[in-house]
């Protein structure tokens, strides 16, 4: 195991080197990092034109490509990164703030669902084709089909526009935007959690749908199996058959699909987040994205790229665990 874990980390290292490397030049080309800092700062000098191009970088060619981005990988691992092209502030304190933001959203809303869906799944396996699996299929086919930004405007006109009416002179249930209410000062964890109430609803719908029909779909196939016929003809207790036998096969799938998931719905919250106005990631890239403020947008591709190698990586050992005849060394 140890043996696997080392190797898998080793080959990580040349991967988020190439998918940065690659993000890096289509940023350049894209975005025109030096004609972005020109429209901001209209009243720059040369002098504080040719700073901005050497701090981040901005050297043409392939050979100043590769320059620059080794030059921006060094400050990115050190901590040494570029001030942002607007109001020249500091790229990391927002960026914490904001990856921190998102994590709580992303993960809550990630557990809940995974948790949520697979348990769902199980329940309407066992019984394929009655009433309840109907149910759950059409509902979960509702619920994908529902796009997020229609899920959280409506979430919005219930819990405030109309709750506001319907409960005359009351105030809305859920807040629709923020972590904190404006002018909020301190740490308060009951007002934070009512805050995440809508968006974390609005991506758990989606997680629901998806993993209760994945996780039916893979127990069916898996208790119709030759070895679970075997299982149950041994005498085998068919509490023993789906807990011991069904579930950590069936799991396999599901564990490989929830990983990469958790590092896309980490980098995926766009829409969510800026329908609440949640001060997250995705809001953090759109703005950046907006004024083409390259110091900002790199940092936020090099989280999004390590944090999906990282689920996989974990997803690959837990295969370990739920199938010993999978051998990692």
């Amino acid at each position: 195991m140890l043996r696997f874990v080392l190797r898998r980390m080793f080959w990580a290292i040349p991967i988020v080197v190439l998918v940065t490397f690659l993000v890096y030049v289509a940023l350049r080309m894209g975005t025109d990092p030096l004609a972005s800092y020109l429209r901001i700062n209209q009243r720059a000098s040369e002098k504080k034109i040719q700073e901005y191009i050497e701090t981040n970088g901005l050297y043409e060619g392939f050979g100043g490509y590769l320059r620059g981005y080794f030059q921006w990988l060094g400050g990115f691992v050190s901590g040494d990164w570029p001030r942002s092209i607007k109001g020249s502030r500091e790229v990391w304190p927002e960026f914490k703030d904001a990856m921190f933001n998102t994590l709580r959203l992303g993960l809550v809303s990630t557990f809940l669902g995974i948790t949520i869906g697979v348990s769902i799944g199980i329940f309407v396996a066992l019984k394929p084709g009655s009433l309840r699996d109907s149910s759950v299929n059409t509902a979960a086919y509702v619920a994908i089909s529902t796009p997020p930004y229609v899920s959280a405007l409506l979430l919005q006109l219930v819990f405030a526009v109309y709750w506001t009416r319907w409960f005359d002179g009351s105030k809305p249930l859920f807040p629709t935007s923020g972590v904190y209410p404006p002018g909020h000062q301190g740490f308060d964890l009951l007002l934070m959690l009512k805050h995440m109430v809508l968006p974390v609803t609005v991506v758990v719908i989606q997680v629901i749908a998806v993993y209760a029909r994945y996780m039916r779909a893979t127990l069916l196939e898996v208790l119709n199996s030759e070895y679970m016929r075997t299982a149950r003809a041994k005498g085998i207790s068919e509490r023993r058959v789906l807990v011991r036998h069904a579930l950590r096969n069936a799991l396999i799938p599901i564990v490989t699909v929830a990983a990469i998931d958790v590092g896309a719905i980490l980098g995926g919250l766009i829409i969510t987040e800026n329908i609440f106005s949640y001060p997250g990631l995705g809001q953090f890239f759109l703005d950046a994205y907006a004024n083409g403020d390259f110091p900002q947008m790199m940092p936020w591709m090099a989280f999004f790229t390590i944090t999906v190698i990282m689920f996989t990586l974990l997803a690959d050992l837990s295969y370990a665990w739920l199938d010993p005849r999978i051998r990692l060394d």
